[in-house]
C-alpha cells in the first residue's frame, strides 16, 4: 500500500511538473526583435490612396454624429473639412505617437527596482587536506526605495504625459486654423476670379465701343489706347488669380492631408452668413483665453512636472537601502549572512541635483508668466482687428449700396436715352470695384475672426451665443 501511494505521488508530481514547466519557460521567454523598414514608395502610394469617400472615413463621420442619409458628403463646409483634417492629416498621428511614448515612460516610472541575484563557485588546491576543496555562495540584493521616490517619479511622468496629450489637442487646433484660413483664401480667390471676369467683359465692350467711335472719328486713338491698356491690366490680373487658384487648392489639400486630385473633386459650401461681431470686454477676453488656451494648460502641466522633479531631487537626499540575505558553503563551513548597504548621499545631500531642479522650476515659472502675457495681448489685438474689420466691411457695404443706387439711376437714364452705353459701362465698372472692396473686407473679417478663434482657442460664434461648439477639437484629437 505504501509503495502504491509513492507511485501515485510520483505520478502526480510528474504531472504537475509537466504542466508548470511550459508555463515557467514561457514566463522566462524573451521578446524577439522584429525589423520594420520604411518604404518611401509604399508611403507615397498609401498617401495617394487617401480618399474622403472611403468607407472608414464614412464610419468616422457617422460615429461623430453625421446622419447616414448625408453620407458620403457631396458639399463640404468648414466643419466637414475640419473632420477631414483630423482624420487624414499625418501631423496629428505624429502628436498621438509622441503622446503614447510619454505614456510608456509613465509606465516605466512606476516600475520598482529589480532584485539582483549574486552567486560564486570556487575550488581550492587542497593545501590543507582536512577541508573541502569546494566553496559556493548565493545571495540576493533586495533594493528598497525610501522617501516615496517611486510616487514622485510617477507624479512627474504623469504631468509630462498630460502635457503631451494637450500638445496633441494643440496640433488639432493648428490644423483647424490652417483649414479655415486656406478655405477662406481659396474662396476669396474664386470671388476675385468671378469679379475680374465680369470686369474683363465690360472692358472688352468698352474697347469695342471706342474702336467703333475711332472708326467714325467720334473718339481719339488716345482714348482707345487707354481702354486697351486697362483691358490688358484686368486680363493680366485675372490670369494671375487663375494661376493662383491651383496653388491655393494645393495649400488647402496640404492642410487636409489629402492628395490634390481628391480635393479638386470636392465641392465647397460658400459661407455667405457674416455674423455681427460683438465687442468683447477686455476682462472677458482674458478669462476666455486663460480658460481655453491649450498652451496655457500645457505650461501649467510642465510647471507641475518641474515641481515633482524638485520633490524627487529633495527625496534623493535620503539613501536607498539594499538588503542582501545570503548563504555560503566555504570549504566545509556553512554560513548565512544578512547585508545592508546604501549610497552615502548624506555626505553631499544631492545639492547639485536640487539646485538644478530648482532652476528648472524657475524657468517654467517665468515661461508661464511670459506665455500668459502673450496670450492676453494676442486676444486683445485679435479682438481689436476683428472690430476694425467689421467696421471696414460695414463701410464698404454702405458704399456698395450707394453705388448700386447710382447704377440703377444710370440704367433708367440709359433706358430713357439720356446717356449712352459707354457711360453706363463705366458706371458698371464702378459697381464691380465696389464688389471687389466688399469681397476684400469680407475676407479680412473672416481672417480676423479666425485669428481671434485661434487666440482664444474657442470659436467666436460660440463665445458670442454662449453655446456649445459643434466640434470638440480636444476630444477628437485623441482618437481616429
Amino acid at each position: 500500500m505504501i509503495q502504491y501511494t509513492r507511485i501515485i505521488s510520483r505520478n502526480v508530481s510528474f504531472a504537475a511538473f509537466s504542466v508548470y514547466l511550459p508555463l515557467l519557460i514561457s514566463a522566462c521567454s524573451f521578446q524577439q526583435y522584429t525589423p520594420k523598414t520604411i518604404d518611401p514608395v509604399a508611403n507615397a502610394a498609401r498617401f495617394e490612396r487617401k480618399d474622403p469617400a472611403s468607407a472608414k472615413f464614412q464610419q468616422y463621420l457617422a460615429a461623430n454624429g453625421y446622419a447616414e442619409n448625408r453620407l458620403p458628403l457631396q458639399q463640404w463646409g468648414v466643419d466637414d473639412l475640419i473632420y477631414c483634417a483630423l482624420y487624414f492629416h499625418p501631423s496629428l498621428d505624429v502628436a498621438r505617437a509622441q503622446w503614447r511614448l510619454t505614456e510608456s515612460a509613465e509606465a516605466i516610472s512606476a516600475e520598482r527596482p529589480v532584485p539582483v541575484i549574486n552567486g560564486h563557485l570556487a575550488n581550492s588546491n587542497r593545501a590543507n587536506h582536512d577541508i573541502s576543496p569546494f566553496a559556493f555562495g548565493l545571495s540576493i540584493d533586495i533594493p528598497i526605495e525610501t522617501a516615496n521616490k517611486r510616487d514622485l517619479r510617477i507624479e512627474n511622468a504623469r504631468h509630462l504625459t498630460q502635457a503631451a496629450k494637450l500638445e496633441t489637442a494643440q496640433m488639432a487646433w493648428q490644423l483647424r486654423n490652417q483649414v479655415i484660413q486656406s478655405l477662406n483664401e481659396y474662396q476669396f480667390n474664386q470671388q476675385q476670379i468671378n469679379l475680374f471676369s465680369d470686369e474683363e467683359s465690360h472692358r472688352q465692350e468698352i474697347v469695342a465701343m471706342y474702336q467703333k467711335r475711332v472708326n467714325i472719328g467720334a473718339a481719339s486713338n488716345v482714348e482707345l489706347s487707354t481702354a486697351i491698356l486697362q483691358l490688358q491690366t484686368t486680363t493680366s490680373e485675372l490670369n494671375a488669380k487663375k494661376h493662383n487658384k491651383l496653388v491655393l487648392l494645393a495649400k488647402l489639400a496640404n492642410s487636409l492631408g489629402l492628395p490634390l486630385a481628391k480635393v479638386e473633386a470636392m465641392h465647397f459650401v460658400v459661407d455667405t452668413d457674416m455674423q455681427k461681431v460683438v465687442d468683447f470686454q477686455t476682462d472677458h477676453l482674458q478669462t476666455a483665453a486663460l480658460l481655453n488656451r491649450l498652451d496655457i494648460r500645457i505650461a501649467l502641466e510642465r510647471y507641475a512636472a518641474a515641481e515633482a522633479k524638485l520633490k524627487l531631487e529633495i527625496a534623493k537626499q535620503y539613501p536607498d537601502l539594499v538588503i542582501s540575505p545570503g548563504y555560503a558553503y566555504e570549504f566545509g563551513d556553512r554560513i548565512w549572512s544578512l547585508g545592508l548597504s546604501g549610497l552615502l548621499t548624506l555626505l553631499n545631500k544631492n545639492k547639485l541635483g536640487i539646485a538644478q531642479a530648482t532652476q528648472l522650476r524657475e524657468v517654467e515659472a517665468t515661461q508661464f508668466e511670459a506665455l500668459q502675457s502673450k496670450v492676453i495681448a494676442e486676444a486683445i489685438i485679435a479682438n481689436t482687428e476683428l472690430i476694425q474689420a467689421q467696421q471696414t466691411l460695414n463701410n464698404q457695404q454702405n458704399l456698395r449700396e450707394q453705388q448700386q443706387l447710382s447704377t440703377r439711376r444710370m440704367e433708367h437714364k440709359f433706358s430713357a436715352g439720356e446717356i449712352d452705353r459707354l457711360e453706363l459701362s463705366f458706371n458698371r465698372l464702378e459697381n464691380i470695384a465696389a464688389d471687389k472692396n466688399v469681397a476684400l473686407a469680407q475676407f479680412q473679417l473672416k481672417t480676423a475672426m479666425n485669428q481671434l478663434d485661434n487666440a482664444l482657442q474657442k470659436p467666436v460664434s460660440v463665445l458670442q451665443n454662449n453655446q456649445k461648439s459643434s466640434i470638440s477639437i480636444e476630444d477628437l484629437s485623441f482618437k481616429n
